[in-house]
């Protein structure tokens, strides 16, 4: 087994941690065996960096006793300690402690690593209303007179300009401000973010009353958000002076808004949050999210004011570090029930309304659609229906017809008459064997001859006499050809070119991918989005295989001879690697990392209703042997097709292969450099 592939800091993730621990009030000695001890812990659990509370070495809650020097001189003493115990932790940390300078006292988070305090940084911003009165202890950030200081014999960075980097990691940059920081209208953490931090750090103390734990979701989360970065919440639990206050000890950690960890509230005891935050995802966000790089410039005088702290971290590098994050089977889907209802009825909507606009705008008022009995068609159809129902025109306006070929199964024949009695469109069946017969003797090919040559001319023939019929039937009645095709097929270039399944007058499946719309029609019937009508129909198509059924079986076997994902690989791979090619630009060992996270077996029940899912694992070797199609197939063969596609709405965040929207790439590319890349994946 590969250590390095099988370790998270090969692949651009840092473990990140944020403690609570219990603290007494004015006990220095005390709180720093606590943070010692949970530092110790992260460490041995991989973590780079542990946050603690705010002021979190002699408590937040000591109000005027902050002035008396036996505290003061005891969290020095407290600090001291840390700073020798630091020593044999590999994990970088984040203590809040009172700091007397220049005759000011100050509120601050010392990071400290590898025997040094590499850093301090002073709160900027003082509450000093409702339950607040910092100011009557504290001085603000831009009060400071040094930018560097003298602290247990050491010559410090001092100010809240300071961002830390990893030598050793470079993607791994981060800012700390503390508590009120985040609250006021523009943080620094913001300015801090533009001027290069991923990560953003804070220390808070933070009483609880009703309602606010649930604003720190919001803030925090928001201004993870808006600054692409992984957010650090810590706040005071157990042990803080209840006086006037209470406190519940809510740690969070957040990344580009979507939240990682988040503690208990209202333990006992200490505790620990981890969460793997993905530095090479924010990184590309930014990169790809170009006016990030313009509030840079905008703001370029802030960003300027930043000095950046080097040091290096003993990273867990030399052994297995398993990723310990939730990598989503099915990025396309989301595994709550709930959440994955409220996806269907999102996407089928902006397809329809798609298609709405397009038949309005262009004063046409029918469409022409083929229908296979498989999954696309079926969705495609069941759009097209919702859509005359929204243009308030008669569903017989749809002009569906189904064609079967050479290889078309009595089931899929069965299925796609029921499908067109269901959705109640004018419906017909054109047998197109007789012409492609025709073309097939008309271009000597040897099949017109009685011979059994199923090769390629073979199956595009039957596909661009299909699409050639209805373009001809849409210019009999003055109607557009709906496309079926799905993003999964455009990124495999699994269409035929040109006058077969590639060609639509607009195509409202062309960004959902297949394992999406598995779901979408499952998602119709169940939702009953025709009303109490019985779809067991649309059920059937959901357990139909998955076949072009261009080639026909052994004589009376009415299985089909091709199977799709026999050929391409299994869609739900292939849509993890396209999502993750597509989205973020991964390299192909760091999908392959991803996806074999997400597909070993202790992962398999990680969906609440198991019956909508296959429940497949797969091995390394699999993932990397399906992975190697994909990257041929997307990165060398197919985008010629992509760069000439109908029209067609972009549905979700995952991206789409329109040359006019997400993907622009050349058709002459070569694939070298990805499958160079994915020979650094082992088999195991």
């Amino acid at each position: 087994m590969s250590h390095s592939f099988h370790n998270l800091y090969s692949h651009d993730f840092v473990r990140l941690s944020v403690a609570v621990p219990r603290c007494r009030v004015a006990d220095p000695l005390h709180n720093a065996a606590e943070t010692i001890a949970l530092a110790q812990q992260a460490a041995a659990q991989g973590a780079a960096l542990v946050a603690f509370p705010e002021l979190g070495l002699s408590a937040y809650t000591c109000d005027d006793l902050f002035h008396q020097r036996a505290l003061l001189d005891g969290c020095l003493t407290a600090l001291a300690q840390i700073v020798e115990a630091s020593r044999g932790i590999g994990a970088a940390m984040i203590v809040g402690l009172p700091l007397r300078v220049d005759h000011q006292l100050f509120n601050c988070a010392a990071v400290v690593a590898g025997g040094r305090i590499q850093g301090v940084v002073p709160k900027s911003y003082l509450p000093n209303y409702g339950e607040f009165y910092e100011a009557r202890q504290f001085s603000a950030a831009d009060e400071a007179i040094s930018s560097t200081i003298e602290l247990l014999g050491q010559s410090v960075p001092f100010g809240a300009n300071l961002l830390f980097q990893a030598e050793n990691l470079p993607l791994f940059k981060f800012h700390i401000e503390i508590c009120e920081d985040v609250w006021v209208p523009i943080p620094p953490s913001s300015f801090a973010a533009l001027a290069g931090a991923t990560v953003l750090v804070n220390l808070s103390a933070s009483n609880v009353i009703v309602g606010k734990a649930d604003y720190r979701h919001q803030l925090v989360g928001q201004q993870s958000a808006r600054c692409l970065a992984a957010y650090l919440y810590s706040s005071a639990g157990r042990g803080e002076s209840t006086t006037d206050l209470a406190w519940d000890g809510q740690a969070l950690i957040y990344e580009n808004g979507e939240m990682l960890a988040e503690a208990e509230r209202f333990q006992d005891e200490s505790h620990l949050i981890f969460a793997d935050v993905d530095l090479e995802r924010l990184s590309r966000e930014r990169m790809r999210t170009t006016t990030f790089g313009q509030s840079s410039r905008r703001h370029k005088d802030e960003v300027a004011r930043f000095r950046t702290v080097r040091f290096a971290l003993e990273l867990p590098t030399h052994r297995v570090l398993p990723l310990e994050r939730n990598v989503a089977r099915f990025p396309y889907v989301p595994s709550n029930p709930q959440l994955r209802d409220k996806r269907c009825n999102e996407v089928y909507n902006i397809q329809v309304q798609a298609l709405v606009q397009r038949l309005s705008s262009s004063g046409i008022k029918k469409v022409v659609i083929g229908v296979s009995g498989g999954l696309d068609s079926t969705h495609a159809l069941l759009v097209c229906a919702k859509a005359m129902d929204r243009l308030q025109l008669p569903r017989t306006n749809i002009l569906a017809v189904t064609m079967p070929g050479f290889a078309t199964s009595s089931r899929t024949l069965l299925q796609a008459r029921a499908l067109m009695d269901f959705v109640g469109c004018s419906a017909s069946e054109i047998d197109i064997r007789p012409s492609c017969i025709q073309m097939l003797k008309d271009i000597g090919h040897p099949y017109s001859e009685g011979k059994e040559e199923y090769d390629i001319t073979f199956e595009n023939v039957q596909a661009g006499e299909r699409t050639n019929h209805l373009f001809r039937l849409a210019n009999h009645h003055n109607g557009i050809v709906i496309g079926t095709g799905d993003l999964s097929e455009l990124a495999l270039g699994w269409c035929t070119y040109g006058v077969g399944d590639h060609m639509s007058h607009y195509n409202v499946n062309a960004s959902v991918p297949k394992t999406l719309i598995t779901h979408l029609v499952r998602w119709v019937a169940e939702s009953r989005q025709f009303g109490e009508t019985d779809s067991a129909v649309l059920l059937a198509v959901v357990n139909t295989e998955i076949s072009p059924e261009l080639v026909p079986g052994k004589s009376g076997d009415e299985a089909p001879a091709q199977i799709t994902q026999n050929v391409i690989g299994p869609y739900e791979l292939q849509d993890f690697n396209l999502y993750y090619t597509l989205r973020f630009g991964f390299a192909p060992a760091k999908v392959a990392f991803l996806s074999h996270h997400a597909w070993q077996d202790r992962n398999a029940g990680q969906w609440p209703d198991e019956t909508h899912v296959a429940r497949n694992q797969y091995e390394l070797k699999d993932i990397k042997h399906n992975l190697g199609i994909f990257l041929r197939r997307f990165f060398q063969t197919s985008q010629f097709k992509r760069t000439c596609v109908p029209n067609a709405p972009k549905v979700g965040s995952g991206g789409s292969l329109s040359p006019r929207g997400d993907w622009r790439a050349p058709s002459d590319s070569e694939a070298t450099v990805w499958l160079e890349n994915l020979k650094t994946v082992p088999d195991a």
